[in-house]
């Protein structure tokens, strides 16, 4: 069948790979550069299977920017558009979503659309009142930065937020496409799925600050902190994974899905929701402060991705760091290689890991690899198990 999937983030393109295996898949971006860059199977992200994909798969893969074209004849219209929260209004920006959707009931033709951008809990059925459409659900996604592809292709649950036939077929599409045996679909409403997509986000950043916040006192109680961490872990109930204390979470979902749920509580008692979002501020706050307390006069950041093998910083708790250090008129230099620019946020970015190294007093580190081993005397992380 045609599908068309308009987005070329982590979301839309490692959904276009993977479909395009067995359908005629359209990708539709705004960006001309990112669409000429697919159709030469280049990716415009990191992800080492969409790469691999890109190279040794035939795939029936076509991106461009003339959304008509894309949307003709299609039988699903799968939206990717990213959503920022709006810290004014205090939601989400589904403008983009909605401008997708209002370009489809225009053209008047026959297809379901399927959101996956993170929308607000009631999203959908207020976009079916307000353009009076049936045929639109949200089915959420469950992808990490980098290995968003691997997750298609080995999900953990695939949940479609529709009882209909359409949807059903959708959930099918997706679980043959895959690699993984057994796959769990669960079917509901789409009210329901939007709730899942956050709820499950927002647990994920919970467990985050948990442990940041176990490291916090025993950073500050001179404590061994790992010892803490596996002890605490052998309980088969809490599981030894994603225990790794790092400087806060940041990227794509976890700030944005966190205050977003946090607004859909307006009406509704709660402590921990609030307290989740309020924790990982402290965290940043207080990494900052041990920095200080080292009373530096060069401060090195070491990468401002989030964790390895990514390419992405949108929203790394390192950027709020630098920002309470600056206005502490400590001076910051930065080492990401990923970055084309010698300037990122009036800070030096230096490209010589060598003089980098030598300049900074202390160099901060959300995760640590063998390139700074030879001087982990200058280096403050929090990485305990030199992993995600």
């Amino acid at each position: 069948m045609k599908i068309t999937i308009v987005g070329c983030g982590y979301v839309g393109l490692s959904l276009a790979t993977l479909l395009s295996q067995d359908n005629e898949v359209y990708v539709v971006d705004v960006l001309t550069s990112k669409v000429n860059m697919v159709n030469n199977r280049i990716s415009p992200i990191k992800d080492e299977y969409i790469e691999k994909y890109f190279k040794e798969k035939k795939l029936n893969l076509k991106a461009t920017t003339d959304y008509q074209k894309a949307f003709k004849n299609s039988q699903y219209i799968i939206i990717c558009t990213p959503t920022n929260y709006d810290e004014n209004q205090n939601y989400f920006d589904t403008s983009n979503v909605e401008d997708t959707i209002e370009k489809v009931v225009n053209m008047n033709i026959d297809t379901t659309i399927v959101v996956k951008s993170t929308v607000p809990v009631g999203f959908v059925e207020e976009m079916k009142n307000k353009y009076s459409i049936n045929n639109i659900f949200f089915s959420p996604e469950f992808l990490r930065e980098g290995n968003a592809l691997y997750d298609n292709l080995y999900p953990s649950r695939i949940i479609v937020g529709s009882l209909s036939e359409e949807g059903k077929i959708f959930g099918e599409l997706l679980k043959k496409a895959s690699l993984k045996d057994n796959v769990t679909i669960k079917y509901m409403n789409s009210t329901e799925a939007e709730a899942v997509k956050l709820f499950a986000n927002t647990y994920l950043a919970l467990r985050i600050a948990y442990f940041n916040e176990l490291d916090t006192y025993g950073e500050i109680n001179k404590l061994n902190t790992k010892d803490i961490i596996d002890g605490v872990c052998l309980d088969l109930r809490i599981g030894d994974y994603y225990n790794n204390p790092s400087f806060g979470y940041g990227g794509y979902c976890l700030p944005k899905d966190t205050k977003q749920l946090k607004a859909n509580y307006e009406n509704v008692p709660e402590n921990l929701i609030s307290a989740i979002v309020h924790s990982n501020e402290t965290r940043k706050k207080h990494i900052a402060e041990m920095i200080l307390k080292k009373d530096p006069k060069v401060v090195g950041i070491y990468r401002l991705t989030m964790k390895k093998n990514s390419d992405n910083f949108r929203n790394s708790a390192i950027q709020y760091i630098i920002e309470i250090l600056k206005k502490n008129n400590i001076n910051i230099i930065i080492y990401e290689p990923s970055l084309k620019t010698n300037k990122f946020n009036d800070c030096i970015v230096m490209n010589q890991l060598d003089k980098f190294k030598i300049i900074s007093d202390v160099i901060l580190a959300n995760r640590i690899d063998n390139n700074v081993n030879d001087v982990l005397e200058k280096v403050y992380t929090r990485d305990i198990y030199n992993r995600d």
